[in-house]
């Protein structure tokens, strides 16, 4: 039986103690600690386990054997280092770290003591992302020419420590590496700004040019009154529109492409076809995220997401709010963990 333990009773952490306590078949959640005396009774108490205001003595007694980390970002190196200096295995809710250096550091210290280390990007665990994901692979789109992200949302009060490129368009800028596979960004630029926040950008515009000449764009912005999280894909046959909230996918035929893909073909228009909505298995990502590294924990093998997929996923992000406050875009080396 592996016992798990939540660091950091937020929203997200809430979620990860409730996922953790209807898991199934050999998971079990043995405690929560956070450093609001307040919350982690409620939490406790909700879910019938220990409950700590010291992390480390919850360590001490509890012994997990994984934990999810979901505390402000300016603690994840210091916690998340205790933590493998233990053995214990770590799921870091996204942004990986605050820098670059204390990412690349969890990474080596994970790899030193033989730890599994997973990032927190719940939204490849979508299951409208799963299946347009599926679909790109089979060549679906074609030769890809563009992908849109759009995540809008009110003002959030539980922000403390990242302003919204690192916070919430992380999840788009790694969803637009795993979507695109191979394809490396190798330049961009961003547009920022503070309207409401005086301390931190809250809206952000995004331009990425990847190595096969596709262009990502990104809309995120933390000012509108509504939550908007959509995704476009533009590809020679056709066009995918995916809502991650209703977990629905689309796509738009390019009646001109040729019906059976061909990459020598030569592409001479763009004109409406049919549209396909395409039927999706609904489940919770969240559920699927924790499932995965619990899996990955009780097998020995590598998550879905790695700690190396968060740590490029942060340096692009840092990179476009480099961008963002010198007015100039970026251009980036091949992006090789070390």
């Amino acid at each position: 039986m592996l016992k798990a333990a939540v660091i950091g009773v937020g929203s997200m952490g809430r979620n990860h103690a409730r996922v953790y306590r209807e898991m199934e078949n050999g998971v079990k959640l043995v405690a929560v600690a956070d450093s609001d005396e307040a919350a982690t009774a409620r939490v406790g108490i909700t879910y019938n386990v220990a409950h700590y205001t010291d992390y480390v003595k919850m360590l001490d007694e509890q012994k997990p054997d994984l934990v999810s980390l979901a505390a402000p970002t300016g603690l994840h190196k210091v916690i998340g280092t205790e933590l493998i200096e233990r053995g214990i295995h770590l799921l870091i809710e996204k942004p990986l770290a605050k820098t670059v250096d204390e990412g690349q550091a969890l990474i080596d210290l994970a790899r030193k003591k033989g730890v599994i280390l997973s990032v927190g990007h719940i939204e490849r665990f979508n299951p409208a992302i799963m299946e347009l994901n599926r679909r790109l692979k089979e060549g679906m789109a074609g030769r890809i020419y563009k992908i849109h992200a759009q995540r809008l949302s009110p003002y959030p009060s539980r922000i403390k420590d990242a302003g919204v490129v690192i916070d919430l368009a992380s999840h788009d800028i790694d969803l637009m590496r795993h979507l695109m596979g191979n394809d490396e960004i190798v330049r961009l630029y961003g547009e920022t700004l503070q309207s409401i926040n005086s301390d931190r950008e809250d809206m952000f515009n995004g331009l990425a040019r990847f190595r096969s000449d596709a262009i990502g764009v990104l809309d995120v912005n933390w000012v509108t009154p509504t939550k908007v999280r959509r995704l476009a894909i533009t590809g020679a046959r056709g066009l995918f529109r995916c809502d991650l909230l209703s977990q629905e996918l689309f796509f738009f035929e390019n009646e001109t492409a040729p019906s059976q893909w061909d990459t020598l073909s030569v592409l001479h228009g763009v004109s409406e076809g049919n549209v396909l909505g395409i039927r999706i298995r609904r489940h919770e990502p969240l559920a699927a995220e924790l499932k995965d590294f619990t899996n990955a924990v009780a097998n020995g093998q590598e998550p879905t997401v790695t700690g190396e997929d968060g740590l490029q996923t942060l340096r692009i992000a840092l990179d476009f709010v480099q961008s963002a406050k010198s007015g100039e875009p970026i251009s980036l080396k091949r992006m090789a963990v070390t």
